[in-house]
Order: C-alpha cells, then sequence, then structure tokens
C-alpha cells in the first residue's frame, strides 16, 4: 500500500523552506510529492498556467484539484453567463487534461457543502458528477451528518463502490453539530483519502468572518498522528494507495504535522525535486 502526504495549497507553509516568506511550489515538491490546489473551486485558471505547474515539478508529482464550486452545489455559486452546468464540466476537464496526459492527477475533489444533505436528489446527483467526469477519479467529501447516519452509511459506502468514488475521510470537530464523524472505508480499491481539518472545537463554531482561520487552527499530537497511523494500517480492504492531507494551517501546523506523520510512517518520497545545495545545507 503506497502511502502520500500532502498539504492544502504550497504557497503558506514556510516551514518547509525555513524561512518566512511565501514558498514556490518548486520548493514545495523537493518536500512532498503531492499537493491540493483550491484555486479551481473559485474561479477555472488558464491551461497555460496548469502547464507551468506541471512544469515545475518532477513528472512523480501529483495534483488534487477542487471542483469549481458550481459542481459541488454550493448556494452562492455562480456559472459564467451563458454557460450550462454540462459545459462547466466539460471546461473543467479541459483545464485539467494537462494534468491527466501525464498523470499527475491524484483525484478531483468534490466538496459539497453543509446543505448537501442525504435525500434522493442528491444521490442522484452524485450519479450525474460521474456521468458528466467520465472515468477521471473523484473524490466526495460530504458536510452534512445526515450521511453518516447508521440507516444510510451503508448504502453511501455501496454507491460510493458501485460509482468508484472515493468517500474522504474527513477529520475535524466532531462533538458539534455542524461537522461529520471521521468515517475511513475503502470505497475505490485504487485510492483513500483523508483530510485533517483540526478539532478546534471552539473554531468550528466560531460566527465571526474569520471563521475559516479559527477552523484550522490545530496541532496534531504525535500520539494523535500515531493513532491515524494505525488506523490506515488496519483498513480493510487495503487500497493502492492512502493519501493524507493536511489543511490543519492557520496557526503554521500543517507541514510540521506531515513531516512528522512521514517519520511515524517510515516513508520515504521518491522522485522529489532536487534540493538547491544551499538548501542541503540546513539539514
Amino acid at each position: 500500500m503506497k502511502r502520500t502526504i500532502a498539504l492544502t495549497t504550497w504557497t503558506e507553509h514556510p516551514a518547509l523552506i525555513h524561512e518566512q516568506r511565501t514558498v514556490k511550489l518548486r520548493e514545495y515538491a523537493q518536500h512532498l510529492p503531492a499537493v491540493e490546489v483550491d484555486t479551481f473551486f473559485y474561479a477555472l485558471p488558464q491551461l497555460k498556467t496548469v502547464q507551468q505547474w506541471i512544469n515545475e515539478v518532477g513528472p512523480g508529482f501529483q495534483f488534487i484539484v477542487k471542483a469549481h464550486q458550481a459542481m459541488t452545489k454550493h448556494p452562492r455559486a455562480v456559472l459564467p453567463e451563458g454557460v450550462t452546468l454540462p459545459e462547466m464540466f466539460e471546461r473543467f476537464k479541459q483545464v485539467i487534461r494537462p494534468m491527466v496526459a501525464t498523470d499527475q492527477l491524484k483525484t478531483v475533489l468534490f466538496q459539497f457543502p453543509p446543505q448537501f444533505d442525504a435525500t434522493v436528489s442528491n444521490i442522484e446527483y452524485l450519479m450525474k458528477v460521474r456521468r458528466l467526469m467520465g472515468n477521471l477519479p473523484v473524490a466526495i467529501e460530504l458536510r452534512n451528518k445526515s450521511w453518516y447516519q447508521p440507516a444510510v452509511v451503508d448504502s453511501l459506502v455501496g454507491y460510493c463502490r458501485d460509482l468508484k468514488f472515493t468517500l474522504v475521510a474527513a477529520d475535524e470537530a466532531n462533538q458539534i453539530q455542524a461537522s461529520i464523524p471521521f468515517y475511513l472505508a475503502t470505497t475505490n480499491p485504487e485510492l483513500v483519502l483523508i483530510r485533517l481539518h483540526g478539532r478546534n472545537t471552539e473554531g468550528w463554531n466560531h460566527p465571526g468572518k474569520e471563521w475559516r482561520k479559527k477552523r484550522t487552527l490545530y496541532h496534531y499530537s504525535e500520539e494523535q498522528l500515531k493513532r491515524l497511523n494505525q488506523r490506515i494500517q488496519q483498513l480493510t480492504p487495503q487500497p493502492q494507495e492512502v493519501c493524507v492531507i493536511f489543511n490543519n494551517n492557520s496557526g503554521g501546523d500543517a507541514a510540521p504535522n506531515a513531516l512528522t506523520l512521514q517519520q511515524i510512517m517510515r516513508v520515504h518520497f521518491s522522485g522529489l525535486v532536487p534540493r538547491d545545495p544551499e538548501q542541503l545545507d540546513l539539514f
């Protein structure tokens, strides 16, 4: 079973380079083999931008790409004027084509809003997503507790297996109404995806404009990461790959936590971008 560790975005992790500045993609790719990119959620980048990203990393580096918010039925999402939803899916697929061509697309992440609950119409929408995405790899993150009720979750796992969706296991402050439980299951034999948002209960309930920063203000202890590693080792059936994404970066904790988990897993990432000689002197 291959084990991969990634962070959300590449710019916000100065702990990787030991300097307080924006991190370049090439520098990030010297340390970790994958990254989650949320740019697509807000607006589709130009094709040349995607190609530039690919040129900055090694051939083994992969991208987890967030689907556009219109594709995940976010309440405030607006399609470009004159563009239908199927056309938006086609535009999205065109933009990620360079990643597909070089086998550097790990998966497309559909992070649905909390309003996306377990209804027949939403199950039908998941089926529509598969039709519109074709054979591309898809991971879904559901953020409404109704999907994880005892009478529903087994059916959910079955739907995901039938549609070859990776059901994201999200770790968050799960003792509150507005969050979901950590549910780890192999629904896609090729990939299991774990997203670690942190367990900041106070931040999760924060009502102000800074709620996003408050939510991910969390540092995982070494013991917590060891327990996560044990859960991964106990996965049945085992997938070809498990990818752990750290999103707990309000306080700069994502990168240090990721490097700690790498040590716990005793995994070596091959094919990284070679580090510059002056950087090697720091280690």
